[in-house]
């Protein structure tokens, strides 16, 4: 599931963009996939779902990111990233940078989160992840946990200038990215204040943009 409707946005925001399928076909187009979590397959283990030709395949996050690439004849790269919560935004994070690079001259990049399986609540809750209240208050003193929600979302990206040269309707610019790891906190799951800061600032020098001109901070419900 979190393959077709990822297939499905992408294709909206191909639509979106007022490309055609025959225009992209073996361009240098990259696909960059966010996935976390194999609930399907969980879920589907013990059926004769899991026998057949699709079972193992349409379980593979590898094909999340292929199957748009081979449905659209791209050439481009197809990279599936699963970092759980960032996963969506380090996708992006990595097409930027193979724009950049010269490697892709478009790059189709989002996330897919569908939630199938309830174990992994039960797990999540008895570790302390989930709400007791069942609400997210990201940077709350209050903060008990996390609620899990599900979406899916692609975008279409694209180097400024070609965009303009090509009379692209631009939506909105990525000025910076950046990413890190937490590196060894009081458990694998706990974030690393001093890390993330260090990713923010690093995404503020690479857009050069002064952090006392940021006007909205947008973030996940854990607020990490």
């Amino acid at each position: 599931p979190q393959e077709r409707v990822f297939l499905e946005t992408a294709w909206e925001a191909m639509e979106h963009a007022g490309l055609t399928p025959q225009q992209l076909r073996e361009s240098l187009a990259g696909v960059f996939t966010g996935l976390t979590h194999y609930d399907y397959e969980v879920v589907s283990n013990t059926s004769e779902t899991m026998d057949g030709p699709y079972g193992i395949p349409g379980n593979t996050f590898a094909l999340a990111s292929g199957r748009i690439a081979y449905t659209l004849g791209l050439q481009g790269p197809a990279v599936s990233v699963d970092t759980a919560c960032s996963s969506g935004l380090l996708a992006v994070h990595s097409a930027c940078r193979s724009l950049l690079d010269g490697e892709s001259d478009l790059a189709f990049a989002g996330g897919a989160y569908v939630m199938l399986d309830p174990r992994k609540f039960v797990a999540g809750s008895a570790a302390g992840h989930l709400s007791p209240t069942g609400r997210c208050r990201a940077f709350d003193a209050a903060a008990d946990g996390y609620v899990g929600g599900e979406a899916v979302a692609t975008v279409l990206l694209k180097r400024l200038p070609d965009a303009l040269r090509d009379g692209d309707r631009v939506l909105a610019v990525v000025r910076g990215t950046a990413a890190n790891q937490d590196g060894h906190t009081i458990n694998i799951s706990t974030p690393s204040v001093s890390a993330q800061t260090a990713a923010y600032q690093a995404a503020l020098r690479t857009a050069g943009v002064d952090a006392a001109t940021v006007g909205m901070v947008e973030a996940h419900g854990t607020g990490t």
